[in-house]
């Protein structure tokens, strides 16, 4: 008899997540005799939780196909709330959702945290007595899940499209601040990434030959703020105009920032920014040319638009969900689907699977070899490891009457069975 499937999602969105989700329900399909309802958590391991459970089986085709060019997480939703080990209550929660709907499968798709929350529900399965297949789908525009010796992933669906958007984002600025530069001079642009450097790391794409005074501000640099103020006014003496790209985890002092339920920095709420303070820091030392430094943060339209969508994001996205569905269906418990890279110089992929306790909660580094001697920049290694993975073409959105044509679910559940839930986490 076919089991239930419940797929879910969490941590930050990305332009591609949802060609996860679309690759996971339509594999799924493929095996009615193996699989049988699907149902999206709703908001993630929350929606377990309080067993508001989506059912993608009653959804037209139409919408599930769009799901490829809808970005963020409006279809299913996300969340950031973690299991955690003395969260007894949650844990036999879940096991009593899954019993009662009938659910032999279980699929997560996002980050390190998300690994691990897999895993846990995997593990606690086996000692409940649940016959339950977990799996994990990776997702993260931070490329930080895995190891930093790409053994266990290449990399991560949604940074691709990271990658690529700041890309475009350092090329338009630079038509802006070559301009611009007698009155702004210098445009300080804020990137991603905590404290990982790959997203800032992107913006050498635009300028792979160097021939543009940019600057790049890896956490992970050791340079300091001092020294950042002597290098830009050392490129303005030189080319008179400047544009730095900042990890939003560079080290400029205390920021006000708060933190999230999996305890991470949360650079977008905090008092104030990087980019401003590094505004701040260059206007009050004083520049060598006329004219102020001025800049500008980027938010969630790194990883919620999908006009910037890689092509090739997009089609590895889809296929690590299927990778998961074909795991889950030859009955292998406790994996995450991956991507490997294949060696020679054409670039080429194979997806396979690791044990899910392997990348729960692990943090990939960004090689210090691919950190430029000058520490404000990074190498051709980085660039031919990046390349490929923004693709070539522009996506083709869907577009009606002018606007996006984004997935729209209809709002079917599944009827509940049990009493009434609170995640333990948001009891007062």
């Amino acid at each position: 008899m076919p089991k239930n499937v419940i797929v879910a999602q969490s941590g930050g969105p990305s332009p591609v997540i949802n060609s996860s989700l679309r690759g996971v329900i339509d594999t799924c399909k493929l095996f009615p005799e193996t699989f049988g309802k699907i149902y999206g958590g709703w908001h993630g391991i929350e929606g377990v939780l309080k067993e508001e459970l989506l059912d993608l089986s009653a959804q037209d085709e139409e919408e599930i196909a769009l799901l490829r060019y809808t970005p963020a997480a409006g279809s299913i939703g996300t969340c950031r709330y973690k299991l955690k080990k003395n969260q007894t209550e949650d844990f036999k929660r879940v096991v009593d959702v899954m019993k009662a709907h009938n659910v032999g499968y279980f699929f997560y798709n996002g980050g390190n945290d998300s690994m691990d929350t897999a895993h846990k529900v995997s593990v606690i399965a086996q000692e409940q007595g649940l016959d339950l297949v977990a799996v994990g789908v990776p997702k993260t525009i931070d490329n930080d899940v895995g190891d930093s010796e790409f053994k266990l992933i290449d990399h991560t669906p949604g940074y691709g499209s990271v990658a690529r958007y700041w890309m475009g984002i350092v090329q338009n600025a630079n038509e802006e601040n070559a301009g611009s530069c007698p009155a702004d001079p210098v445009l300080v642009l804020q990137a991603m990434g905590r404290k990982i450097g790959y997203i800032p790391a992107a913006a050498r794409l635009a300028d792979p030959k160097r021939e543009l005074p940019l600057q790049i501000y890896l956490a992970e640099s050791g340079v300091t703020a001092v020294e950042m103020c002597d290098r830009v006014n050392d490129q303005l003496k030189k080319d008179g105009r400047c544009i730095i790209v900042v990890s939003e985890g560079f080290e400029v002092g205390d920021l006000g920032a708060t933190t999230d339920s999996f305890g991470h920095t949360q650079y977008s709420a905090s008092q104030t920014t990087v980019a401003q303070q590094v505004v701040n820091m260059l206007n009050a030392k004083g520049l060598p040319v006329p004219g102020a430094a001025r800049g500008q943060v980027s938010g969630t339209d790194q990883r919620a638009t999908c006009l910037y969508a890689s092509v090739v994001d997009l089609d590895e996205a889809y296929k690590v969900g299927q990778k998961a569905a074909l795991i889950a269906q030859s009955g292998e418990n406790g994996w995450m689907a991956t991507i490997l890279r294949q060696p020679g110089p054409i670039y080429n992929v194979v997806y396979d699977k690791v044990p899910l306790e392997k990348v729960a909660n692990s943090e990939r580094t960004f090689p210090k070899e691919w950190i430029a001697p000058n520490k404000i920049d990074v190498t051709d290694d980085f660039l031919r490891y990046a390349t490929p993975l923004i693709g070539e073409d522009w996506a083709s959105v869907s577009v009606v009457n002018g606007r996006q044509r984004f997935a729209r679910f209809k709002p079917i559940f599944a009827g509940k069975k049990l009493p009434e839930y609170a995640p333990q986490a948001l009891k007062k």
